[in-house]
């Protein structure tokens, strides 16, 4: 696997290039931009991103897409070994994807674009097979379905500052009318406002956060309960139903894709 520098990739002659890297857990990238779009695929691990927009968790085997210019900062939730593609703004308009981050799904085509993509040599013949690898792949980006792997910040200075306090330490008994209160606000005002700034209610907000949130901790190796009690759940079971119900499928079976990339 290619370990590329910055400026390499960003600098390099080809619309689409590729470069692997292998975190320790708890390892942070701080907040940083690309010229390019960017895939950030996690072969193994689980990561956490956050932009001024929101906060995105990508487990073992999603990608979350990152377009050019965005302000995004990473955090490894356990050892992490990632693929990235950077693409041109040009070509990823010309390709169709998306102009805000998305976690989306990895087809087991796309896993094995993006492994083999990494060993190409930076400057790959445009003509060759090399180059209709890295065309393939883009196609294959565009047609992955987005996941709920997401949570929204509201712009609203007051909602958005209690958003970010809330997100780092999550809990079902957290109240609206408590929230409406620390924003200066009527509860009517405060799950208007919050419902028109975040497309969410501030339970199912509250609610994704807390998953979003064990997702992360439960990839860094906690134990179910653990997580389960520290968010307020009645039990490890309630835990699961409510993940099931929202991600469609229970913690352990979702994080099953956690072993080495070929």
């Amino acid at each position: 696997m290619r370990h590329t520098p910055v400026d390499a990739y960003e600098n390099a002659p080809r619309d689409v290039v590729a470069a692997g890297n292998d975190y320790a857990a708890g390892y942070v990238l701080p907040a940083h931009a690309h010229r390019r779009g960017q895939l950030l695929y996690a072969a193994t691990g689980v990561m956490s991103a956050v932009t001024d927009r929101g906060s995105w968790v990508v487990p073992p085997r999603r990608a979350l897409w990152i377009p050019p210019g965005v302000p995004h900062e990473v955090r490894m939730n356990g050892e992490v070994s990632t693929r990235s593609i950077y693409v041109r703004r040009e070509a990823a308009d010309a390709a169709g994807l998306p102009a805000y981050c998305q976690v989306i799904e990895v087809s087991p085509l796309l896993h094995a674009l993006l492994l083999e993509a990494v060993e190409l040599p930076l400057e790959y013949a445009l003509d060759g097979r090399d180059g209709r690898v890295m065309a393939l792949l883009l196609d294959e980006i565009r047609a992955m379905p987005a996941l709920p792997l997401n949570t929204p910040l509201p712009d609203e200075p007051r909602l958005r500052r209690l958003c970010r306090a809330l997100l780092a330490a999550p809990a079902l008994e957290i109240d609206v009318d408590a929230m409406a209160h620390k924003a200066g606000m009527s509860r009517r005002h405060f799950t208007r406002l919050f419902r028109r700034q975040t497309g969410m209610s501030f339970a199912a907000w509250r609610q994704q956060a807390c998953l979003l949130t064990a997702l992360s901790r439960l990839g860094g190796g906690e134990p179910v309960t653990t997580v389960a009690v520290d968010l307020g759940y009645a039990s490890a079971s309630a835990f699961s139903a409510a993940f099931r119900r929202a991600l469609g499928a229970p913690p352990s079976r979702y994080l099953a894709r956690q072993t080495r990339p070929e």
